[in-house]
């Protein structure tokens, strides 16, 4: 039994776009099966319209049907990546529209919810103990979370009026689904978007199919932007110069070896993601063809086009997110090998070098600054067997909730035939099929995938 959250405070301002945004603290347990093992502070805001009626003595104090609008919850993709603010994000205004109030909801660990950080870890204790406590930070902990808040937000609803709904971008979706799985009588119906999890107990199969798709990709890529084939060798040979820490990152803590640079691929799966690796390989290689060697503000570039250091969950528990009673165990290092396409070593061939993707890397706990001081812990964690169930299939089949997920053909980031493979097990599950949007559809094409997944509730297709 999830009890309420604790709130302790809640502040309330306007903000341009007639929108009333509330910055929520709540405190839950760290271990909802150990409530000794002390608390966790989490951070959400909430957006409401903000309109003043024509009798403006009417305030929304004395009217509850504007204090006590339908919850629609977003969980962010991930892990480890905090919310924006409802008035910068595309599709608030559509969903206060429809007569709900948003609550946008930083996950434990990120943001402002008690966010994991290598300093902030240390404080734990040793990296045992440190790798302990971030198993408290997977969708399982997540969705106790949500039905905390849950019930301390509609504390005071009426009965027929304290579920609501859930949306869920990538991991988010991944969240949602789990929510279904343990506590689904706290929800009203599920959005999930780009995020119909696989339903393995590890990652092998999931990084095996990734790999297969970003090859397609990086093929796309340089059918675009053949020239890049020369830049992108040119700046492995630099880089690679005198070993991996030919140039070295934020005060020379960490280094931009070949490897990291070729990480750059996890963009492939965007609008827009071919020319962004594009316009960071042109400075680049413009910068050696002028200067010799990568200056500063380009190094800087490329350093803030991977959040690694500022996100380190999403390196840290991004294989054990998949795995369920069995260990991680570097499953993309292991599998490289099977594709030579991604290998350096083709820089002094006529193939191409290919980007990777979405896959996390041994070598990453060496250049990269903050996960360099997580190197330990990363490792604890690849070989940790213990993780939880994440999905209740019994529970999925008989699901009573709603449930519409756009499921995006050329989903980089997502395998599709694996998410088809769940939505066909999550009963009342209806699904949103593209081929014309990419993982992130819901920011770059919002109305689009919004109204389609809205038809689908509102059950107007003939």
């Amino acid at each position: 039994m999830i009890q309420a959250a604790k709130i302790l405070e809640q502040r309330s301002h306007l903000v341009p776009g007639k929108l009333r945004i509330t910055e929520h603290f709540f405190q839950v347990p760290r271990d909802y099966s150990n409530p000794s093992s002390g608390t966790i502070q989490l951070f959400a805001r909430s957006a409401l319209k903000a309109e003043k009626p024509a009798d403006y003595t009417l305030t929304s104090h004395q009217d509850p049907k504007k204090t006590q609008l339908p919850w629609f919850v977003y969980l962010q993709g991930g892990p480890g990546f905090e919310c924006r603010s409802p008035q910068n994000v595309s599709w608030t205004q559509t969903i206060l529209d429809k007569g709900y109030q948003v609550l946008m909801l930083d996950q434990r660990g990120t943001g402002l919810s008690t966010a994991i950080s290598q300093s902030s870890l240390q404080l734990r204790g040793d990296e045992k103990v440190q790798a302990e406590y971030m198993k408290s930070f997977r969708a399982d902990s997540i969705v106790k979370d949500c039905e905390a808040i849950r019930k301390a937000l509609t504390a005071d609803y009426p009965e027929e009026k304290k579920k609501w709904s859930i949306m869920g971008q990538s991991f988010g979706g991944f969240c949602c689904t789990t929510y279904l799985s343990f506590y689904p009588e706290g929800v009203k119906e599920a959005f999930l978007f780009g995020g119909l999890p696989p339903l393995r107990t590890n990652a092998d199969e999931v990084y095996e199919r990734l790999y297969a798709r970003v090859k397609s990709r990086n093929e796309g890529y340089y059918a675009k932007y053949p020239e890049d084939e020369e830049r992108v060798k040119r700046i492995i040979k630099l880089l690679s110069r005198f070993g991996d820490e030919t140039v070295r990152v934020q005060g020379g803590e960490g280094y931009l070896s070949a490897r990291r640079f070729m990480q750059l691929g996890i963009y492939f799966g965007k609008h827009g993601g071919f020319d962004e690796v594009h316009a960071l390989v042109l400075r680049a290689d413009t910068d050696l063809s002028q200067f010799g060697h990568l200056t500063r503000p380009t190094v800087l570039a490329l350093e803030g086009a991977q959040s690694w250091d500022t996100n380190v969950i999403y390196a840290l528990l991004h294989e054990p997110l998949y795995c369920q009673g069995a260990a991680s165990n570097w499953s993309a290092e292991r599998l490289l090998s099977r594709f030579p396409e991604f290998s350096l070593d083709n820089v002094n061939t006529d193939a191409p070098v290919y980007f990777t993707g979405e896959m996390i890397y041994p070598f990453m706990f060496d250049c990269y600054p903050e996960l360099k001081k997580l190197k330990t812990v990363g490792g604890l964690l690849a070989q940790e067997k213990d993780w939880p169930a994440l999905y209740d299939v019994e529970q999925l089949k008989k699901n009573e909730v709603p449930t519409y997920a756009a499921v995006y053909l050329d989903d980089m980031y997502v395998d599709f035939e694996l998410s088809m493979e769940m939505a066909r097990m999550i009963k009342e599950c209806k699904p949103f099929v593209t081929n014309m949007m990419y993982h992130n559809g819901i920011s770059a094409k919002t109305d689009e995938v919004l109204k389609q997944m809205f038809s689908l509730r509102d059950d107007v297709i003939d």
